[in-house]
């Protein structure tokens, strides 16, 4: 016998006053549903959620709960009104015997029950939003981005708990790892239209993909068959004074469908421009110790960055991420140790809890009036990467439309502030790039972007993240931070970082045998090496494949025989740039060489 659904959404229809957010929306959640819920940045998938929680009225349909079914939703901004602690709001909806469930969901994703309401910030209100949802367990979840303000061990937690539950769940969320974990069937919104696949997260792009290519061919038949009865038209009329009515009102019908063809929403057109080139050494940090009354952040900490690195940090929420960026920026002071910055560095920061945006400005003075931002001559007009861009169509760039040029800040979903302090960011020039949570509520599409432009970025990255997916796509080493001032340096992005905890070694070379063949594991330690020698030895792996892959990129863009006479500039670019790679390899390969000698005696 067929189980009643979770919720049933029937000819959903919403406008919020303008164009239509959803059109004659039918939509079933059955028991035990795991379903991603994805689209665009502004799509409308919020509000979707909302709708299903009976939060946000529809202008036509129904919205249907079964008797005996409960709809639980995770409130990005909960009113706490009216009680003490985060744990009061958190059990009021719970029996007395059942508060033990709000301890536990608080302790897998620490946050303190105890904490006064007055003094709790946003993330942490958030922390105890999921709580209580998980704590209720109503009969369907509805969860908007219950990753952001989790550290990785909070969302491997949360992670589990889903695993392990019955409760149908439906999720957005902008963490890869955790959507392919988790899900087993894709809600995707695309231009008011909602698609379902009884697929998980993992499929999802290759699905999207085959949509629009599907759909691309489609509009190019349709735009051929417009041309040719166009065509028709025109010789018709020359050719004899009488028309084919019928075949005229075809045409215009044609013309029509194609006008009412919504066009997809491009990616945000964003670019990077590398200042000046900075100093071989970039960062050199040596012995650095940093405590706040009782608490050690770092405890002898050393490393070297280098031109080039992509560094990430990670460790759980208040072990000191950001200050440790702070401290090898020369922003905060160590208590022992030094930090040397190498020469000729500009840098450029995203910051994590968008501090550096003015609710109450609008986009335009977001602009214009930022920091480190230059305006041209004209007041319409900002200066971007030396180019000067009128406002409006720079914003456009980042996928404002000209309306929200003037809109406050405050307007902005999460996704659009990350956008709008990315435009800031990518008007400078810089050659340190620090990235403190920069993953937080954007989409796939923007995410991949952003990936691509970092690998072609000539500068130095130094990022703070807890998305695996995006470390392990980014990162060429990873310094863990474990508490109680351990701040160990390894290879690689998180996955490698995983790996390497236990065993890590170079294996004793091999002069007769290729370079990148000589990477071995073992259980015993490096002798004859200082800390930071052994740090770099150990990153050095994983640099030497970064710059094999770049090489072998630009070889391939190379072999096309007509890109010198097509693109010279870009041949010559990619040239360059060869040869640049090739003399880092070789560098990295001999200092490898080196270092594994010295360590061996």
């Amino acid at each position: 016998m067929a189980r009643a659904p979770l919720l049933q959404l029937n000819g959903i229809s919403l406008t919020f006053g303008g164009e239509p957010v959803f059109d004659g929306l039918d939509l079933v959640i059955q028991p035990g549903d795991r379903v991603a819920l994805v689209g665009r940045n502004g799509s409308g998938k919020s509000t979707l959620m909302k709708v299903m929680a009976g939060l946000v009225e529809p202008d036509r349909g129904d919205v249907i709960v079964p008797p005996g079914q409960s709809v639980g939703y995770m409130e990005q901004d909960p009113d706490l009104s009216g009680f003490a602690t985060l744990g009061d709001w958190a059990s009021s909806a719970l029996a007395q015997g059942e508060l033990y469930r709000v301890e536990r969901a608080g302790e897998g994703l620490k946050f303190d029950p105890e904490k006064p309401v007055s003094a709790a910030s946003g993330g942490e209100r958030r922390r105890a939003a999921l709580a209580r949802l998980m704590a209720e367990a109503p009969g369907l979840m509805l969860l908007d981005e219950p990753t952001n303000h989790l550290d990785i061990e909070a969302i491997a937690w949360l992670e589990r708990e889903l695993s392990a539950t019955r409760t149908g769940f439906v999720v957005i969320s902008h963490d890869r790892a955790f959507l392919r974990a988790l899900t087993r069937a894709t809600l995707w919104i695309d231009r008011g239209i909602v698609r379902r696949q009884e697929k998980g997260f993992e499929a999802f792009e290759t699905w999207r993909d085959t949509v629009w290519a599907e759909e691309d061919l489609a509009r190019h038949k349709l735009d051929r068959k417009i041309r040719e009865e166009a065509r028709w038209a025109v010789e018709g009329i020359s050719a004899r004074r009488t028309r084919n009515q019928g075949r005229l009102r075809a045409l215009g019908a044609l013309r029509a469908e194609r006008a009412a063809q919504i066009r997809r929403q491009g990616t945000a057109d964003m670019a990077l421009a590398t200042g000046p080139k900075s100093g071989r050494k970039v960062i050199e940090a040596r012995g650095l110790t940093k405590r706040f009354a009782d608490e050690t952040i770092v405890q002898d900490f050393s490393m070297t960055v280098l031109r080039g690195d992509r560094v990430a940090v990670v460790g759980p929420n208040g072990v000191g991420k950001t200050t440790l960026l702070n401290l090898l920026l020369g922003r905060v002071q160590p208590d022992a140790g030094t930090v040397t910055q190498g020469t000729n560095l500009e840098v450029a920061c995203f910051d994590q809890a968008r501090a550096a945006l003015n609710p109450d400005q609008t986009l335009w003075d977001a602009l214009t009036n930022a920091p480190g931002m230059r305006v041209s001559g004209r007041s319409d007009q900002v200066m971007v990467r030396g180019t000067p861009r009128h406002v409006v169509g720079y914003l456009k760039d980042f996928l404002f439309d000209e309306r929200q040029a003037r809109a406050p800040v405050r307007s902005l979903s999460g996704g659009e502030k990350a956008r709008l302090l990315l435009a800031r960011l990518m008007a400078q020039s810089c050659n340190l790039l620090v990235l403190d949570e920069p993953t937080n509520d954007l989409d796939v599409e923007t995410l991949d972007l952003l990936q691509e432009l970092l690998d072609d970025f000539d500068g130095t990255v130094l990022l703070v993240s807890h998305d695996r997916d995006f470390l392990d796509r980014v990162a060429t080493a990873t310094v863990a931070m474990e508490g109680d001032g351990r701040a160990t340096v390894y290879a690689g992005g998180w996955s490698d970082y995983q790996s390497q905890r236990t065993d890590y070694r170079v294996e004793k070379p091999d002069k007769t045998a290729p370079k990148k063949d000589k990477l071995k594991k073992e259980t015993s330690p490096r002798k004859g090496l200082s800390f930071t020698e052994k740090h770099r030895l150990e990153a050095l792996p994983a640099e030497m494949e970064r710059l094999e892959a770049e090489i072998a990129k630009l070889e391939e863009l190379l072999a096309d025989p007509t890109l010198f006479t097509r693109e010279p500039v870009k041949f010559a670019k990619a040239s360059e740039a060869l040869v640049e790679r090739q003399q880092k390899l070789d560098a990295a390969e001999d200092e490898w060489l080196l270092l594994e000698e010295k360590a061996e005696g």
